[in-house]
């Protein structure tokens, strides 16, 4: 066994250094951090996976507002359960707690490696399990899966999907297991990790797993009998290992359930020619399935059905294996069966690493039967040829392409033809220069593949800078005016990426995540709110009425993000502004029943209790002055200088809501030039200050749009500041007097004699359940969107408690399948011990022979 284990082992080594060395040359090339100026934090890494990793470091430390089931710092309260299975699942998550906080780029970077290279490794080993052979070899391959198309150009920006890449060749070794009858517990755990870590890519590499699995079972020939066993093992261990995991997959599957429906997509295949273009070197294409695995296993792939040394059935088997998982990427129905039947929002082909394994499989049975002799060769070069005939019809196909290509091909050929010709007179050192002529291409067409995708992905997508003195400045200002749970502490309107509060500390209404709750977006977009993505990253509100509402009594306003492309330049110092709010708890006495209506003033002042705007009627007029009918701004023929006007009490405080407005608005004798953002479906503007209105009452508000656009009737919000500061103070005499939180648990002590509704300055999802004094638990009410508990007998205490929604059945399945696995052992601890126990009856014959 060691010494059947020694080549898995090496190859094993291989494979991980190769892609190590390949991933982090490719961003010396691109001039990537950590080892370039350019960043490396596009779209969700930057917004999700950094500050996501950035929470775990700090709830390791114990440094954060909150705990495993509720991260009070996003969202004014979200569960957090959900995001840890969804972002955080993965062992490899864990090493952020050696690294420095200030670091938390390179901690993300660091395991984004090592993550691909364990991936690079388990494919080496599988190859080795699946078939004897080169060990090198199978380092080689093992590093062209984990560095495919689908990894570096999809994958290394959302490092949860690695766990998919990693968990394909350990669910096929599971298989294999199951078909030898041997490791049961082993490959339980293995199952149960691969769905903990991610459970989305799991299951499509499950998926994957069984394919390989059913054609070992078709290719070994086996009685049916044998078959249907090895079948039902793998069957058991896979259902066994889910249940394992079930504990945070039920809360994952539930918090999708009450997460904000974001935008519903049809899919469309993409043209054969963009197919075939992504099985090239340093093609991109941010809608297209990336099929690259590397010039050397993709021509051993083609080669395998024209190898003779190859028995016909396994060349027959593998190749329609490999043609119907490509097809199925490509068909609506079978789309939506990998998708676990709900088309993705972004990238519609995430499912591809397992077409890439399996092409990377495909190739090691053609070497590892030995090399494909010249005419195998000569049949693979010409459908290479072919397909890049027609893959040059693409436009993802550049000039930077064609070099690549032709020293790749060059040295895999090359390479592969003197492996043959070694392989015939037995001569080492044509071995050693193959070897040194595969590694090299692959290493350099892999580093250029690697590095085009990360200067085009950050062509392509939105950036964020790493970790530095803003972000620096933006935490030493919050945790100098920390007051939590007394009050809030608002990172700020000028957000850097879409989770600031996890990245630089506070507790804001600023939250991104696939599971953004339903209840959170749509309450803060009736009181003006902005989004991102959808709506599902929901931002920062700066608005005094709000602020009041949710007890943000601290605010941070930092300059624009320099960083920011779309941004004015603008420098300053990050300042804190304070304002007295009511605490957490506050008890109202009005009855519950109207809806939220259309104006956010109306929907803030019923949240509020109390009147405090006036809302004017309003007008929007071009450069002449002529009136623009239905309040649109920004078209190509329209004006560029539109003008609002209405009227309002002098000094008060001037909102401009337009949610459907791109550009900056500017209110005539303010200071300050407010922003907005506004691009259907995906953003929609936040409502934003500016400034005081004047000593005569009439406003002026010039716009600057940046793209079409439309301001609302209703736009405007006059806040009469001293009937706020009323209301907040009647809010905090009837409210808590004392507020304590601690992970999923409120308490609250109430004035004597309160009654009415209890009202907690926190969303009410799915899973909250609270009680007064000592009473038994019940689900918590909702006061427009927020926590509500009817006060019936003069209480003096508050006690609510989360229930993340899905914990307990998954528990309950957890402990099923973990009983399961304990009975399954101890009965087949019980059958080897009865095989092994000496028999204790003497046969007859042999008693006589013995008296005799």
């Amino acid at each position: 066994m060691k010494a059947i284990s020694q080549p898995r082992r090496a190859a094993a080594l291989l494979a991980a250094a190769v892609t190590i060395t390949a991933f982090c040359a490719a961003d010396t090339l691109a001039r990537s951090y950590p080892f370039g100026p350019r960043t490396r934090s596009v779209n969700d890494l930057g917004n999700q996976y950094v500050p996501f990793h950035a929470h775990l470091w700090d709830l390791l430390h114990g440094r954060t507002d909150g705990g495993l089931l509720v991260n009070w710092q996003s969202g004014y309260g979200s569960s957090f359960l959900p995001d840890l299975g969804t972002y955080l699942g993965s062992p490899f998550a864990l090493l952020v707690a050696v690294f420095p906080r200030d670091e938390i780029d390179l901690a993300v970077y660091v395991i984004t490696v090592l993550k691909t290279a364990f991936a690079a490794a388990a494919m080496a080993w599988l190859l080795l399990t699946l078939r004897p052979g080169r060990w090198w070899a199978a380092g080689l391959l093992g590093a062209s899966y984990a560095l495919c198309g689908w990894s570096v150009a999809d994958a290394s920006y959302n490092p949860m999907w690695l766990d998919g890449l990693i968990a394909l060749p350990l669910l096929c070794l599971v298989g294999e297991w199951a078909l030898a009858g041997r490791r049961r517990h082993l490959g339980v755990l293995v199952v149960a990790l691969a769905w903990t870590a991610n459970f989305y890519t799991a299951y499509m590499a499950t998926l994957g797993a069984g394919l390989v699995l059913l054609l070992r079972l078709l290719l070994a020939d086996l009685p049916r009998r044998r078959a249907r066993a090895a079948a039902g093992r793998a069957a058991l261990t896979v259902a066994l290992g889910m249940g394992l995991a079930a504990p945070l997959v039920t809360v994952v599957y539930f918090g999708t359930r009450h997460a904000y429906p974001g935008r519903v997509r049809q899919f469309a295949p993409v043209a054969s020619e963009d197919l075939l273009a992504r099985l090239l070197p340093t093609t991109y294409g941010f809608g297209s399935p990336a099929v690259y695995v590397g010039i050397t296993a993709l021509l051993l792939a083609l080669a395998l059905p024209f190898h003779r040394a190859v028995p016909a059935r396994v060349r027959t088997g593998w190749t329609l294996l490999v043609l119907a998982v490509t097809l199925s990427l490509q068909w609506a129905p079978t789309h939506l069966v990998w998708h676990a039947f709900a088309t993705p929002q972004g990238s519609s082909y995430r499912q591809t690493f397992v077409l890439c394994g399996l092409l990377v499989i495909a190739a090691w049975h053609s070497l590892s039967y030995g090399p494909p002799d010249r005419r195998a060769l000569a049949a693979a070069a010409g459908l290479l040829a072919l397909l890049t005939l027609v893959a040059s019809r693409s436009d993802l196909v550049r000039l930077s392409t064609w070099p690549v290509l032709l020293l790749a091909t060059a040295g895999a050929l090359g390479g592969l033809a003197l492996l043959g010709r070694a392989d015939a007179g037995r001569r080492t050192r044509l071995a050693g220069l193959a070897v040194v002529l595969l590694l090299a291409a692959q290493l350099g067409e892999t580093a250029a593949t690697s590095a085009v995708a990360t200067r085009l992905r950050l062509a392509h997508l939105d950036d964020y800078a790493p970790w530095g003195e803003r972000q620096q400045r933006q935490a030493a200002a919050i945790a100098e005016a920390d007051g939590w749970p007394r009050y809030r502490t608002d990172p700020g309107r000028e957000q850097t990426v879409g989770n600031d509060p996890m990245l630089v500390g506070g507790q804001g209404a600023q939250y991104y995540s696939s599971l953004t709750s339903d209840v959170l977006s749509r309450t803060l977009t009736a009181l003006g709110g902005g989004s991102t993505s959808r709506g599902r990253s929901v931002q920062s509100l700066d608005n005094a009425v709000t602020d009041v509402i949710f007890s943000v009594g601290a605010r941070v306003h930092s300059p624009p993000d320099p960083h920011q492309k779309h941004v004015t330049r603008a420098g300053g110092p990050v300042t804190v502004s304070r304002q007295d709010v009511p605490p957490l708890v506050t008890v109202r006495t009005a009855p519950d029943r109207a809806a939220f209506g259309p104006s956010p003033y109306r929907n803030q002042e019923m949240l509020l209790g109390s009147r405090v705007y006036t809302v004017p009627r309003v007008a929007v007029h071009d450069d002449t002055g002529k009136p623009v009918r239905g309040g649109r701004v920004g078209s190509r023929n329209a004006v560029t200088r539109p003008t609002v006007t209405a009227r309002c009490p002098a000094g008060s405080q001037v909102y401009l809501w337009a949610p459907d407005f791109s550009g900056t608005a500017r209110l005539d004798g303010a200071d300050t030039t407010a922003r907005f953002r506004f691009a259907y479906p995906r953003n929609r503007a936040a409502m934003a200050p500016l400034g005081p209105a004047a000593a005569s009452g009439r406003l002026r508000i010039a716009l600057s749009p940046d793209r079409p656009g439309r301001i609302p009737g209703g736009a405007v919000g006059c806040l009469d500041t001293a009937r706020l500061r009323t209301a907040a103070a009647h809010l905090t005499a009837t409210g808590a007097t004392h507020v304590t939180v601690s992970d999923g648990t409120l308490r609250a002590e109430l004035p004597a004699g309160s009654k009415g509704t209890a009202v907690v300055a926190a969303p009410r999802i799915a899973g909250w359940r609270c009680a007064t004094d000592g009473a038994p638990e019940r689900p918590a009410g909702e006061y427009h969107g927020l926590i509500a508990v009817p006060l019936n007998a003069h209480p003096t205490s508050l006690t609510c408690t989360f229930h993340p929604p899905g914990l307990r059945l998954g528990t309950a399945v957890g402990g099923v399948s973990l009983l399961t696995l304990a009975l399954l052992g101890t009965l087949g601890a019980v059958r080897r011990r009865r095989a092994s126990a000496p028999s204790t009856t003497t046969p007859a014959r042999e008693r006589v022979t013995t008296a005799l």
